[in-house]
């Protein structure tokens, strides 16, 4: 999931990890955190707590546990330095090196937890929620960013992050056989309609040049839309290929969102009138469609310097 206008956020922060929020978390507000599980991980936590004492310790009014050797999640709540009731979940979400998007939903009365697009688990409030003013996370787990994403907030996905929180129903798997090499080649059966997304979670090869991903028609011949990162020379371009020619290329960036070796995410939206494309979280850039009957995407390929850890269309 990508955010337009995140209210704050937390780049490759150190684990044991302990961030400020600026402001109580709020009902409808939702904290995303993007990272992966390291190999021989035994457990992580992430924690909503009232500041960061230590002696004495200070109040967790979300405790958020997955442990991998028992392959559970424990849930809890400490309270002047005294646990509550454990609540237990006997699954495991996680994988022990693969990256993951841990979505947790605040509401008045409870948080709704996603990992990679799937509901998991609810979870009520003991405490009152006013008092969450810090975020902690430590254990096994390396993270690339955590951001605080405001109720009013224009996400990229406005409908999938609803959804993902309580059915993956809308998501369709995009390499069904769990093939990913690269290239990599899927069917688009319905083409791609207004307000669905590709989302595409890959590394970059550690020399990477470059890699591409191309929306092509049906019958391949034509890419409706052609997103190729640059990496050494730090330019990301957007193109199409229609009537056996390239159209002008767009170039236009602010920043350059990728980096050789590295862990991304992105998000490719169609809207009515063009793409919005962002990346680990952050909104790029829009492509105005040169198509008009986008039924007629068939086709999603992606080639180049990158592995892939995950595509599907929501």
């Amino acid at each position: 999931m990508s955010i337009s206008n995140p209210r704050q956020v937390f780049s490759n922060p150190s684990i044991p990890f302990a961030g400020t929020i600026l402001g109580s978390l709020l009902p409808g507000e939702m904290v995303l955190i993007q990272g992966s599980v390291p190999s021989g991980a035994d457990r992580f936590q992430v924690d909503f707590q009232c500041g960061s004492s230590i002696k004495p310790r200070a109040d967790v009014l979300f405790h958020f546990n997955p442990r991998f050797k028992k392959s559970r999640i424990v849930c809890n709540t400490l309270e002047k330095e005294h646990w509550g009731r454990e609540e237990i979940l006997y699954q495991m979400p996680f994988r022990v090196k693969a990256a993951f998007e841990l979505i947790i939903l605040v509401l008045k009365d409870k948080y709704k937890v996603a990992v990679n697009g799937a509901h998991v688990l609810e979870y009520k409030h003991r405490l009152d929620l006013g008092r969450v003013d810090t975020i902690c996370i430590s254990g096994s787990v390396r993270v690339q960013t955590v951001t605080i994403v405001p109720p009013d907030s224009s996400p990229i996905l406005p409908a999938a992050s609803q959804t993902s929180l309580s059915s993956s129903d809308s998501e369709v798997m995009l390499s069904s056989s769990g093939d990913l090499k690269v290239p990599f080649r899927a069917r688009l059966d319905k083409g791609l309609k207004v307000g669905r997304s590709i989302v595409i979670k890959g590394k970059t090869s550690l020399n990477a040049n470059s890699f591409a991903v191309n929306l092509r028609d049906a019958s391949g011949q034509n890419i409706v839309l052609h997103l190729n990162p640059r990496l050494k020379k730090r330019v990301f371009i957007r193109n199409s290929f229609l009537s056996e020619s390239w159209g002008p290329e767009e170039t236009d960036l602010e920043s350059f969102p990728f980096a050789a070796g590295d862990y991304f995410e992105m998000i490719v939206l169609c809207n009515p009138k063009s793409f919005k494309v962002a990346v680990n979280g952050l909104h790029q850039f829009e492509y105005k469609h040169r198509v008009q009957d986008l039924i007629t995407i068939g086709q999603l390929e992606v080639e180049g310097d990158v592995s892939l850890l995950d595509v599907r269309m929501l």
